[in-house]
């Protein structure tokens, strides 16, 4: 992670800026869909919830658990791009099964002949 800061403000506008689509394809394809539409908008609110808490973790051992400082520095390094992967495995499968279902409730077009 470069720098959880910038990491949580990316997640908050991602999050937000998918909320937003389901809000304007509520409100332009689906009068009889919007139970669904608002289920999907509060599935992002948790993703962005849970992105959020994934990230605020902590190593937790300490300098002197270790034989020198380089080994120590070498296992936060491996530590945190660890958590760093699994973060972005996790928002990667959530949002594929978000936009799969956003998907699956926009009509679909018809063919001109």
């Amino acid at each position: 992670m470069a720098n959880k800061r910038n990491t949580k403000r990316n997640i908050r506008y991602a999050c937000g800026e998918i909320a937003a689509e389901c809000i304007f394809a509520q409100e332009t394809f689906a009068q009889d869909n919007i139970q669904k539409w608002d289920d999907i908008i509060i599935r992002l609110a948790l993703l962005q919830q849970d992105a959020i808490k994934r990230i605020s973790v902590d190593f937790d051992k300490l300098p002197k658990d270790f034989e020198n400082r380089r080994l120590y520095n070498k296992s936060r390094r491996s530590y945190f791009k660890a958590m760093n992967n699994a973060l972005k495995d996790f928002m990667h499968n959530e949002m594929e099964k978000i936009i799969a279902d956003m998907n699956a409730l926009v009509p679909k077009a018809k063919k001109a002949e």
